[in-house]
């Protein structure tokens, strides 16, 4: 049997087991109609609306939402749960924005701020350079938005990405660095994303997408691109034949009914476009920002939001937990919850959430230590390249550490 023969034959067991906890779940004689009516059509593959997903996160219980959350992440992924090597490059976190949620960022009169910084092209090729010779595929390339980093600089950056390193993945920059480029170089969305595509750039991350609705947008990130921006730049990747991902910031002041109205905006373009590959549900931290006075959702919460996202977004294929921000713990157990990706190896490259005050101050894991957390919850851990390609399976995979002895275990004496 092959790799992807034997992948296929786990994945159909584990979709059997969960369709049987649907059918359980669905004998329970105290599930309301409503909530059966959800888990009938969770069941059927059929498309949950906007008032049942908000009906998911007014009633539904994370047993219940997590049951069918499983059910569909079974359906499309088995056990297979994925992962990449990969490194971040964050240019500066000075920023001509000023997001109330942002603990990263300092905005361009405090560049003497300890905690700023701002890189030089030579200073982020060398950061490329580091990992010569490192099994890494991907670099994820994010930060403030500064006017010298213009659209030439990207440009030329990616560029010298490609000459030094031609096989690794550049995913870089979010349409809010874009459409601030873009628009200081007087080009169209058209013009500039082809440009970035010809330069190198290979894919987009999800970033600052936050609340699309802007009852919200407007309170926490008002100066910034707005929503119909975010996703018409997407739109314009996607129909150059590229593939992106999406985020929602969720957990501050946002509603119920602006979370699934974010991820209805989603689903129609996905619709539209199927170049979405991932979803990144990343939670609200309010350490050292303008919004420290909210409280910070609960990890029950983390994990349900992360259960009906899985759900609503019936088009996206798969569902990420960022383990930098939401800590190792609650990422093992996402994997029970919908969550079928766990990022990557990061190699401690990225502040963006160490700085708002997360679990993971300094973020690294090993690959070693990235598959013992994946087969220790019963999943199958298998890395991937940036677009989804199976790379390695190792499910069955013995680390040379494993092998070490490590020495006697003293036992007990017994009288």
């Amino acid at each position: 049997m092959g790799l992807h023969d034997s992948i296929k034959f786990s994945n159909s067991n584990h979709f059997m087991r969960s369709a049987e906890q649907i059918d359980i779940l669905l004998q329970d004689s105290k599930l309301s109609a409503d909530h059966r009516q959800v888990a009938q059509k969770v069941l059927d593959n059929q498309r949950v609306t906007f008032d049942e997903g908000v009906f998911l996160f007014e009633h539904g219980d994370l047993s219940f939402v997590g049951a069918l959350a499983n059910y569909v992440r079974e359906r499309k992924n088995g056990d297979q749960t994925f992962f990449n090597r990969n490194f971040h490059i964050e240019p500066t976190n000075l920023c001509v924005y000023d997001c109330k949620f942002c603990s990263y960022s300092r905005l361009i009169k405090q560049r003497n701020d300890a905690n700023a910084w701002a890189f030089s092209m030579e200073e982020m090729l060398d950061m490329v350079y580091k990992y010569d010779g490192k099994p890494v595929t991907e670099v994820h390339i994010v930060g403030g938005v500064l006017p010298q980093y213009d659209l030439p600089f990207y440009l030329d950056f990616f560029k010298k990405i490609k000459e030094h390193r031609p096989e690794l993945h550049v995913k870089a920059l979010t349409p809010v660095e874009y459409h601030y480029i873009f628009k200081k170089a007087k080009v169209s969305y058209e013009d500039g994303m082809r440009m970035m595509k010809e330069a190198g750039l290979d894919s987009m991350p999800g970033g600052g997408a936050e609340i699309f609705h802007p009852e919200i947008r407007e309170q926490i990130a008002a100066d910034k691109c707005d929503a119909d921006q975010w996703l018409r730049i997407h739109e314009i990747w996607h129909e150059l034949g590229m593939r992106s991902n999406a985020t929602i910031l969720y957990g501050h002041i946002e509603q119920f009914r602006h979370r699934v109205d974010h991820m209805e905006r989603l689903r129609q373009l996905q619709d539209k476009t199927g170049g979405f590959q991932t979803f990144i549900p990343l939670k609200f931290r309010n350490q050292d920002n303008q919004m420290s006075h909210i409280a910070e959702s609960t990890a029950v919460e983390d994990l349900r939001n992360y259960a009906i996202s899985r759900i609503y977004l019936d088009n996206f294929d798969h569902l990420k937990t960022y383990w930098p921000m939401i800590g190792r713990q609650i990422a093992q157990m996402s994997l029970a919850f919908g969550v079928d990706d766990m990022d990557g190896t990061i190699d401690d490259t990225t502040k963006i959430y160490s700085m708002a005050g997360s679990e993971e101050q300094h973020p690294t894991l090993t690959t070693q230590q990235l598959v013992d957390m994946i087969r220790r919850v019963g999943r199958r851990p298998i890395e991937r390249d940036t677009l989804y390609n199976v790379l390695n399976d190792f499910t069955d995979t013995v680390f040379e550490e494993d092998k070490a002895f490590r020495g006697y275990v003293e036992l007990p004496v017994l009288s």
